[in-house]
């Protein structure tokens, strides 16, 4: 049990002076990049999606009528 409480310790410790945490502005920035880039993977996807539906939609119509 002490080596548990010997690893909490030091990663206590290495968490509060080892560790170089980002800035304030640097958070923002990353996250206004991460947004950014979701946005645009997310338009890509739905425009994907809606041309695979209409291409599917059309194809399957097609072999109805064929086959009516």
């Amino acid at each position: 049990m002490s080596s548990f409480i010997d690893f909490l310790k030091g990663s206590y410790i290495e968490f509060r002076h080892k560790v170089e945490w980002p800035k304030w502005s640097d958070l923002q920035s990353s996250t206004i990049v991460v947004t950014i880039a979701t946005v645009i993977l997310a338009l890509f996807t739905f425009g994907v999606d809606e041309l695979f539906s209409k291409a599917i939609s059309n194809i399957i119509g097609m072999l109805i009528n064929v086959f009516n």
